[in-house]
């Protein structure tokens, strides 16, 4: 047992699941908004119509 758990294959393995715990925990997002709800928005018409203009004239 004690040779198994020197071994290479298990410091291997068990590098692995620190490297996801690390990465779970980096790319886990900050903010307070729940996963169900979109945080996108949409443009004002305004603003569309504006950059389409801006498009057409180039």
């Amino acid at each position: 047992m004690v040779a198994f758990l020197k071994s290479d294959l298990f410091l291997r393995f068990l590098g692995g699941f620190v490297i996801g715990v690390i990465g779970v925990f980096v790319l886990q997002p900050n903010d307070d908004h729940s996963a169900l709800t979109s945080p996108a928005m949409a443009a004002p018409a305004s603003a569309d119509s504006a950059s389409t203009a801006g498009d057409a004239a180039r």
